[in-house]
């Protein structure tokens, strides 16, 4: 609902109208209103339209003095509305989004789904997808354990599960996920053992198919290929703790052996899925 002003003014006006927030048409006024070096302007927002009063009663503010209203209303209805309603005013009116809809739907035949907000609501996935990446950095390889509770997902397996690039994939799917080394000699922090068994994924592999990937690591590193690191008495040893671990986890498990990274993290999505359905 617009306030009724009782003096009116003679400074030129710009409202700027929206369905959403309106941040696009008042960016696009003043913009214009950086044009002009003599006189100023009073920029007026008008966010959250979502009738044909509202449109009636900011036109008939607009008609009272020298004004201009701008819009980027997305619905048809109120933009026809205000089309009509306009048609009988001496107020200029700009439809900022009409043109660039209309011409972007005759070149490619799609069918605009016009609702309001839909570009914050890309920005809010961007945020949020930016957030999943920087946890994912902040909780890799075992670091910073008392963060564990605020992940969706945590990862647990011997080194060379794939552990960081699921992390990384999940990210960018923008979910929260921490991942845990098992290493024999380190025992698990305690508080993996007080997150709920649900957000625990435990990750196996084939003791050959992990000799291959360990001995190629090192290979890349101008390491000998015959280190511990990838002897195969010590991979089974390290399979075989990770896997007592999980049991005492009672965690789900899989064996990321032949899969992709894309296969293994729909599965881990499917989890998640779960889990938040379950809240």
């Amino acid at each position: 609902m617009i306030r009724e002003v009782i003096i009116i003014s003679t400074t030129p006006i710009i409202y700027a109208l929206s369905d959403s927030i309106g941040e696009t048409a008042e960016m696009v006024a003043r913009a214009t209103a950086s044009q002009y070096d003599s006189g100023e302007f009073d920029i007026i927002r008008v966010s959250y339209i979502t009738s044909v009063t509202q449109i009636a009663e900011t036109l008939e503010m607009a008609s009272r003095q020298p004004s201009v209203i701008c819009h980027t209303l997305v619905s048809q209805e109120l933009r026809e509305a205000f089309k009509e309603l306009a048609a009988n005013s001496n107020v200029p009116i700009i439809d900022i989004m009409g043109p660039m809809i209309q011409a972007v739907q005759k070149i490619t035949s799609l069918t605009p789904k016009l609702k309001p907000g839909l570009v914050h609501q890309l920005d809010q996935d961007y945020f949020r997808r930016v957030e999943a990446v920087e946890f994912a950095v902040k909780y890799d390889d075992g670091k910073n354990p008392w963060g564990l509770k605020n992940a969706d997902i945590i990862l647990v397996g011997v080194s060379r599960t794939s552990k960081t690039p699921l992390s990384m994939y999940l990210a960018h799917k923008k979910v929260k996920v921490a991942n845990v080394p098992l290493v024999p000699e380190v025992a698990p922090p305690q508080e993996l053992y007080d997150i709920p068994t649900s957000k625990v994924v435990g990750l196996v592999i084939n003791t050959d198919k992990l000799n291959q990937i360990r001995t190629e690591r090192l290979r890349s590193m101008g390491l000998a290929s015959d280190a511990n690191y990838a002897n195969i008495a010590r991979i089974e040893e390290e399979l075989e703790y990770a896997k007592s671990i999980m049991r005492k986890l009672r965690c789900p498990v899989i064996d990321v052996s032949n899969k992709a990274i894309e296969e293994t993290a729909n599965r881990i999505l499917e989890i998640v899925h779960k889990n938040r359905q379950q809240r």
